[in-house]
């Protein structure tokens, strides 16, 4: 059994609280800079508009000091594994980090969240002594794979068929270029010039963080600023510590369901189990009883760098909601009270080679799996089950060259306490930002002709659940697509007498008239000039019985075409007049005559 361990404390020099929240937040600063830098000199629109990247400083003991608060967590939360994973690869080699240095890294098997999440790791020299990390992570569109695109890739057969795998490779030894590598690089992936611009992006932020950290450093000296590391780390343990403890002691589980290849017997309906122990201050996450590895497919997660940041965000969102505990320092010490247990040779914790490139969405059922379970000790926190996202890769041959493109369409949450779902959103530990329409049709051979949110598709609740949205895309000139998604198969789930969500959909239309239904996993499809996709988001979980919403919320929602007049009576007990107005008499008479569920 692999075993996920909480991070070792060690002791500090004692720091008054003013300086330490002042380097916290020159600290916070310093890696928001680093965001807004790689967003505006990056060429694509993955890292520029959806914001598909991470940047963070780690301490000397790889510990996250702070992240940059554009990221997705799933880009800035395996930045310490990012880290460590070299430090092991340039043990194993003998090597050392010198000044100078940039580190080009994305092993999915060394702390990586999968290949086309390529860090690039700036080691940070005070007075010739290591001090820290400065870090930049993104998603590229292309990394040299059996397939156009860096998503999609799902009939890899082993991880060497996802692409090119850069373990621990010095860009830059010593403040010089390694040339090979880079030509290497260029000749090895498409629309090279866009994901080496990007690529380039990432090192010029990692390096203005690394100098902001030692004018940080030169400002405080050495001692102060590690100090204020260990204070803010220690203060947001304390913090989440006290959260658990105000758990109820005991276990609670849950199954979730990834849809895989609804061809295949063999890879289809996987389950993920999690039973979820509370003692004290402590949280264990354990992940037996989940579905073996698949050995040729890409639906394997690291355990490091995918599983591991789904439970930490699942945990922090849920007993550290920002809304009622305002700012929290967002830092290693945050997931020293948790505990993850994830058997070898697992969905969760896959043996080398198996292929992991296609992660993301069976990422998300692990964390909504959490959800479920943490319902059961807090379920005035958690919301209804979550609708799951599907990533497109459009690309394509212009003379000569390749354009690649990758389109993440979003899901819904479900119902909360006292709250709707929230619609049309990237869901959970993905939060990236959707692509505007606007800059798909300026710079691809492509052309949005729908993009809204479902009708009288919202699951009925006392707090109803989130809607996914409609996008319609026309090919321009031949191309090909290839999908990377789940939710087909499986709902999400209602909670408490609200009714299950939404399952998503995704048909393509070819210009000659013939329609067909796609599954949610699809490898690169040709398709020609006029053929188009149309994607149906899914709709989030509903929250509490519907009879127990009011009705004036219920007319309101008809009147925006989230609800039907037909559900409004049906679930609801809601009678809406042909004047759209609520005979509240019939309404009344209709609710007190029907059970709760």
């Amino acid at each position: 059994m692999a075993q996920a361990k909480p991070a070792t404390r060690l002791g500090s020099t004692p720091i008054d609280p003013v300086t330490a929240s002042v380097i916290q937040g020159a600290l916070e600063s310093i890696a928001v800079e680093m965001g807004y830098k790689l967003m505006r000199m990056s060429y694509s629109s993955i890292i520029r508009e959806s914001e598909d990247f991470g940047a963070a400083l780690v301490d000397a003991r790889v510990r996250q000091l702070c992240e940059s608060r554009q990221s997705t967590p799933l880009q800035s939360g395996p930045i310490p594994g990012y880290v460590k994973g070299m430090n092991g690869l340039l043990a194993e080699r003998a090597q050392t980090l010198n000044p100078g240095d940039v580190v080009m890294h994305n092993s999915a098997y060394h702390g990586a969240s999968h290949g086309p999440d390529v860090a690039f790791i700036v080691p940070v020299f005070f007075k010739s002594r290591l001090v820290g990390y400065s870090v930049t992570t993104a998603h590229h569109l292309d990394i040299g794979a059996s397939s156009p695109g860096s998503c999609g890739i799902v009939d890899s057969l082993d991880a060497y068929a996802e692409g090119l795998q850069f373990k621990a490779l010095k860009v830059y030894d010593k403040g010089v270029l390694n040339v090979p590598l880079w030509q290497m690089v260029r000749d090895n992936i498409r629309a090279s010039d866009l994901v080496v611009g990007d690529m380039e992006a990432q090192i010029a932020a990692a390096r203005i963080g690394a100098d902001r950290f030692l004018e940080l450093i030169e400002r405080y000296g050495l001692e102060t600023v590690e100090a204020a590391g260990d204070a803010l780390m220690d203060h947001s343990e304390r913090l989440m510590r006290q959260a658990i403890d105000a758990l109820p002691d005991g276990s609670y589980s849950a199954l979730g369901h990834v849809d895989g290849f609804e061809d295949d017997p063999e890879r289809r309906d996987l389950k993920i189990k999690v039973t979820v122990t509370i003692k004290g201050s402590d949280i264990t996450v354990d992940l037996t009883g989940t579905d073996r590895q698949i050995d040729d497919r890409p639906l394997n997660m690291p355990l490091e760098g995918t599983v591991d940041c789904a439970i930490w965000l699942t945990v922090r969102s849920i007993l550290l909601d920002s809304f009622v505990h305002g700012h929290i320092p967002q830092n290693s010490g945050l997931v020293r009270p948790i505990t993850i247990i994830a058997p070898k040779g697992t969905l969760v914790n896959p043996n080398f080679p198996a292929p992991t490139i296609a992660r993301f969405c069976p990422g998300n059922i692990v964390a909504d799996t959490l959800m479920r379970a943490l319902a059961g000790a807090v379920p005035r926190q958690v919301s209804a089950g979550v609708g799951n996202l599907k990533v497109i890769a459009y690309s394509g041959l212009r003379e000569g060259g390749h354009w690649v493109h990758m389109d993440i369409h979003e899901g819904s949450y479900g119902g909360r306490y006292g709250k709707d779902g929230m619609d049309t959103v990237d869901t959970l530990y993905a939060n990236t930002r959707n692509n505007p329409i606007e800059d798909i049709e300026s710079h691809l051979p492509l052309r949005v002709l729908r993009y809204e949110i479902r009708e009288g598709e919202a699951a009925p609740g006392q707090w109803r659940g989130g809607i996914g949205s409609v996008r319609e895309v026309e090919f321009l000139e031949d191309g090909s697509f290839s999908i990377e998604g789940d939710g087909h198969m499986y709902a999400p789930w209602g909670f408490q007498g609200g009714h299950d969500g939404q399952t998503a959909g995704l048909r393509f239309h070819a210009k000659t008239g013939a329609t067909v239904a796609l599954p949610s996993m699809m490898p690169n499809k040709r398709c020609k000039l006029g053929d188009r996709l149309v994607l149906l988001g899914t709709c989030g979980g509903g929250y509490g019985d519907p009879l127990m919403r009011e009705p004036d919320a219920v007319l309101s929602n008809v009147l925006d075409g989230f609800v039907t007049l037909s559900s409004a009576k049906d679930d609801y007990g809601v009678v809406i007049t042909a004047a759209k107005t609520i005979d509240r008499a019939a309404t009344a008479a209709l609710r007190r005559d029907r059970p709760s569920p």
